[in-house]
């Protein structure tokens, strides 16, 4: 293995948890002034516009060739699963907290191999069943005190998870688009049309009112959000061309790991806008065991799809 590539690869990757880690907390932040689909449009927005001037400095801006009908309809297959995956996150997370949302949102990948199955007849290995499983139980281990609240979908704790999970689904449902479009554009090209087809689907939901009137705080929040959604995508796709897929994948899935930090550090640093976790010890090592899950079903696998929110 080239050393450096070892070294650059680990190093995105890595820079790519901790941003996907650190964004909840960010949103949540920006929660406490604007509604959850302004902050969607904003996110949207302002990423479309990054990744449309990046690609015209690249001369990689997408054209009618790159067009059929199929490529169309998986097109708007994949817009409405990104972006009701950007929109069902933040109002789960205005209703949940930071760490649930993103401990939650590690069965997206899992999700998509799952659709894998049906849809490109691949197969779960030993391996992946494995760390499926382990997942699974250090949900229920994060979830310890409030089982039973997951059960009445009413409560606002419980509703928000629901939403998370919904999410997730939507999150797969665009994975699955992308491979289908990979062959008639790069991933690049991809994200900048789905950006540029949900601000415009968002833009009747956004109320630029309130966004004149956001506090310091929140609009360092939302061009946070903007950035992350550009920078860790970024840094993710140089990461799968200089390092094994299964190995960035797997050092991705800690961003939970950096959630919990980060809500930690917050809390400890009494920042005011940041509301602090209330986890007990079988919660932190049920998280631990849903990372643990999500690197083993990434090192079990020889294609890994890339997550986001």
């Amino acid at each position: 293995m080239n050393t450096r590539n070892w070294k650059l690869g680990f190093s995105l990757a890595l820079l790519t948890a901790l941003l996907w880690g650190l964004l909840p907390i960010g949103l949540k932040v920006a929660l406490a002034e604007l509604d959850p689909w302004t902050i969607t449009w904003c996110r949207f927005a302002g990423a479309g516009l990054l990744m449309g001037l990046l690609l015209a400095v690249r001369r990689q801006l997408p054209t009618k060739e790159h067009f059929d009908s199929g490529s169309r309809r998986w097109l708007v297959v994949g817009s409405l699963g990104l972006t009701g995956n950007y929109c069902l996150y933040v109002l789960g997370l205005s209703y949940s907290s930071p760490a649930a949302t993103q401990v939650v949102m590690q069965i997206a990948p899992l999700l998509l191999l799952v659709f894998g199955m049906f849809f490109f007849h691949e197969r779960f290995s030993p391996l992946q069943w494995f760390g499926f499983a382990t997942l699974v139980f250090g949900l229920m281990v994060f979830f310890n005190r409030r089982l039973p609240e997951l059960l009445h979908p009413s409560e606002d704790w419980s509703l928000g998870i629901l939403l998370t999970i919904c999410s997730a689904v939507s999150w797969a449902v665009y994975g699955v688009s992308q491979k289908k479009l990979l062959g008639k554009l790069n991933s690049a090209q991809i994200l900048f049309l789905i950006y540029i087809i949900a601000t415009v689907v968002l833009l009747p939901t956004a109320h630029f009112g309130a966004l004149l009137q956001v506090s310091a705080p929140v609009l360092l929040a939302i061009l946070f959000g903007v950035a992350n959604t550009v920078v860790a995508y970024g840094a993710f796709g140089f990461a799968l061309e200089v390092w094994e897929v299964s190995r960035v994948s797997s050092v991705v899935a800690a961003a939970p790991l950096f959630t919990l930090a980060g809500s930690s550090v917050a809390t400890y640093a009494a920042i005011a806008w940041v509301t602090p976790e209330t986890l007990n010890v079988l919660s932190v090592a049920g998280a631990l065991c849903v990372v643990a899950g999500s690197m083993v079903s990434a090192l079990g696998s020889r294609r890994i799809p890339r997550t986001g929110n």
